[in-house]
């Protein structure tokens, strides 16, 4: 023990602040100088030193002191705490809203226009869910005491608009259908309406989103906007499409080139339509003008406003059709149908095509029939002849079945056109030469032009009254 005091005064150890780490440090000493490994553990332990003891150094420092004389060395090492993490939300959505990158086709291909990734979600859908803290583990001295670790913390929501947490705090989910998109502060929302500032272009890509689509821009040729709620565009529509659950609104018109297709599960409003194909289950509503298009209304079909021209192409409307001009002195073939569902129309006219190409298989199969029979009479029909028979046969009769429910299909729809006492086709001003009215089943042509007129079913027919402004 006496030894141990004496080295005392000899050797110094010392503890970090953070009581981590031991160090040996000697005062003055002669060349001549010894210690021991076991006085100098002694030493150690005499100063407190109980936890990571380094025996290898100490034994270093005993065999040979001399290198170790002018210096501090570690001698021991504590258990460092290890901090708990710190809770988190783990988002469902991807919260860099601007990265836009090309999406890459599954045969390589790399489609531009396909650039737009938006976080749609629907309402009740969880959009981030908690995950927990960590309580760390606690560390020890080299004095033996324990080093206490910090737990981690708890994560928070920060709740936007149209975000709901559980009863529990643990996840937050779309109160309703919508766009997730983080703001200030790491705020989340849900948006029910998704803006673009510009154009739709190869900078923004097609667009699929579950709510209203607004745009600030034009709809540039070969893209796409598809929205569950309705599409309102500021600017016009080249050669793109459009397709709405709800209505669609394009301020400055559409310019097909014959490729543009709108479809809108409500209303359509455009102020002038050409050369595309536009569809709406209820109305559409052009201020200026339809020209060389395809229309298809549920319900009606307005082109009445101060120039309210329609020449060319097909407008069809389940009700009515009203237009300030219908063709012009040029007699373009403008072909105006109302009085049935758009769908049906065009259902009934491509089963009068399926009829009529089945008509026309049959005859051709009926004559080999009467050529096969006459070898059959005469004894020259062999084995092959023989199966071909049997096989037009079995033709035959699946061609008339297949004739027989076109017709039952044909004469109902038919008779679903006689109800069109209540459509019309309005003509505030003149309809032209070139121009045909169709009401249900019946058509009318117009050779001269006629102003101010009502067209109407009339005891079987189409009949004209003056039009009358209401």
């Amino acid at each position: 023990m006496d030894r141990i005091l004496e080295l005392d005064q000899i050797i110094r150890i010392s503890v970090t602040d953070d009581k981590l780490t031991s160090l040996l440090k000697f005062a003055d000493v002669g060349d001549d100088f010894t210690v021991t490994f076991d006085e100098l553990q002694g030493l150690a332990r005499a100063n407190g030193i109980v936890h990571g003891l380094d025996t290898e150094a100490l034994l270093r420092i005993a065999i040979d002191p001399q290198p170790y004389l002018l210096a501090e060395t570690v001698i021991a090492q504590g258990t460092r705490p290890v901090n708990g993490t710190d809770g988190y939300v783990d988002y469902l959505y991807g919260r860099n809203n601007d990265t836009h990158k090309p999406v890459e086709t599954e045969d390589g291909r790399v489609d531009l226009k396909e650039v737009s990734t938006l976080n749609n979600i629907r309402k009740g859908q969880i959009i981030g869910k908690k995950v927990s803290p960590t309580e760390g583990t606690p560390g020890k001295a080299v004095t033996g005491e324990p080093l206490p670790a910090r737990e981690g913390k708890e994560a928070r929501f920060k709740l936007g608009k149209n975000v709901v947490t559980d009863n529990e705090e643990k996840a937050i989910y779309a109160a309703i259908d919508g766009l997730v998109t983080y703001t200030d502060r790491s705020k989340v929302n849900v948006f029910p309406v998704y803006e673009v500032n510009g154009d739709v272009d190869y900078r923004t890509g097609n667009i699929d989103f579950v709510g209203t689509v607004v745009i600030r821009g034009n709809v540039s040729p070969g893209f796409k906007i598809k929205a569950s709620g309705d599409i309102r565009i500021v600017g016009g529509v080249e050669a793109a499409e459009l397709e709405a659950s709800g209505s669609v609104e394009i301020t400055a018109g559409i310019v097909g080139r014959n490729k543009a297709v709108i479809r809108a599960g409500h209303n359509v409003k455009s102020s002038f339509i050409q050369d595309a194909t536009v569809e709406a289950a209820d109305t559409v509503t052009v201020s200026q003008s339809i020209l060389h298009s395809t229309i298809r209304a549920g319900k009606t079909v307005a082109c009445n406003g101060p120039k309210g021209l329609i020449v060319g192409g097909t407008v069809q409307a389940g009700e009515k059709v009203i237009a300030r001009t219908i063709g012009n002195s040029l007699s373009n073939a403008t072909a105006i149908e109302v009085g049935v569902l758009p769908e049906l129309r065009n259902e009934l006219i491509q089963l009068r095509s399926q009829l009529k190409a089945l008509a026309e298989n049959q005859s051709k199969t009926d004559k080999a029939l009467i050529l096969l029979d006459q070898l059959a009479a005469s004894g020259q029909l062999g084995p092959d002849k023989v199966a071909l028979r049997i096989k037009l046969n079995h033709t035959k009769r699946q061609s008339g079945e297949e004739q027989r429910e076109l017709r039952e299909r044909i004469f109902e729809m038919e008779k679903s056109l006689e109800d069109s006492d209540r459509s019309s086709v309005e003509v505030i001003s003149t309809v032209y030469g070139g121009a045909k009215i169709v009401i249900g089943r019946y058509t009318k042509f117009i050779k001269d032009p006629m102003s101010h007129v009502v067209f109407q079913l009339v005891a079987g027919d189409i009949g004209h009254s003056a039009y009358m402004p209401k």
